[in-house]
């Protein structure tokens, strides 16, 4: 096969590749940011591990996308059992027309997930720590909650790569060290996440550099720095802020595929933050300077 052929016939198949491991990822933190409350409290309630039950979620449900958790609520792939009285949807899994619980609710879902995980065949799981995910999802998968010979790797992958552990030392209520001052409210709204051996939050509506700056005990000039935003830059809804120095290049797990394809309407900062590296870093990486603007279907590396 000709280079030319090779090529035509590599570069479309790596493209629409990157292209959903970068929708997936923004689903994925989008599905975290959702519901992580909602599994701590499950936790304090049931005694299963926040990050086992996100992690469940995320794949059972494809981050909220399948058509089960769009149609029916239902997040946790369960089916009707003989114990089950509620109303159900019919969908092809092992069987055609296998019968799955449908729920009112993303929350009716992920209690009845509790639940259903206080059934004889589970109790073994409840000697384990708290924090032993890899337990959880070994047990998981020996007790048959899925067919998946892969289901406690796949469970512990998306753990260790979102840093969901952090979860399972979270009180639902006060989830920061701190006193209860403003301090202590704000991280009652905004959970840090960690990506790129940096620690980010993500802004919401209302706040603004002072108050973040006075809440984490990095100065205005720090945040602006890391970020590498302007003086007057007004913070936006959903922009990532990093709380650290980022990194030259993005994480480990993206060696075997070092690339980023441009979206729609994506500048370099914008790629930058999403993998926590310098934009001064991507410029290099990519031989390009400040004036380069990427155009939707750019390929850049990031390491």
């Amino acid at each position: 096969m000709s280079k030319v052929r090779f090529s035509a016939i590599i570069i479309p198949f790596l493209f629409a590749l990157n292209l959903l491991a970068q929708t997936t990822n923004q689903a994925y933190w989008t599905y975290i940011d959702r519901y992580k409350d909602m599994a701590i409290d499950q936790m304090h309630r049931y005694c299963i591990p926040a990050s086992i039950t996100l992690a469940q979620g995320l794949l059972e449900s494809n981050a909220g996308r399948s058509t089960l958790a769009t149609q029916a609520n239902n997040h946790f792939g369960i089916k009707v059992g003989g114990t089950w009285k509620g109303p159900y949807v019919l969908r092809n899994d092992d069987a055609p027309n296998e019968k799955f619980r449908k729920y009112r609710t993303a929350a009716e879902s992920y209690e009845d997930h509790s639940r259903f995980l206080q059934g004889k065949r589970y109790q073994g799981l409840f000697q384990l720590s708290i924090t032993d995910y890899r337990g959880w999802a070994h047990g998981l998968k020996a007790a048959g909650y899925a067919t998946n010979p892969r289901y406690a790797q796949s469970l512990i992958s998306i753990i260790e790569r979102f840093g969901l552990s952090q979860f399972d030392t979270r009180h639902p209520k006060s989830r920061h060290p701190r006193s209860a001052d403003k301090a202590a409210a704000f991280f009652e709204r905004h959970m840090v996440y960690h990506n790129n051996k940096n620690y980010f939050i993500v802004v919401e509506a209302g706040d603004d550099m002072a108050t973040i700056s006075k809440a984490t005990g990095v100065s205005q000039r720090k945040l602006r720095r890391y970020n590498e935003l302007p003086k007057g830059y007004v913070l936006q809804p959903g922009d990532i802020l990093y709380l650290e120095k980022k990194q030259k290049e993005a994480s480990k797990q993206f060696k075997d595929n070092p690339i980023h394809i441009v979206d729609y309407n994506q500048s370099m900062h914008d790629i930058a933050q999403l993998y926590g590296i310098r934009i001064d870093r991507l410029y290099k990486l990519n031989r390009q300077g400040p004036d380069y603007v990427p155009r939707i279907g750019d390929i850049l590396r990031i390491r």
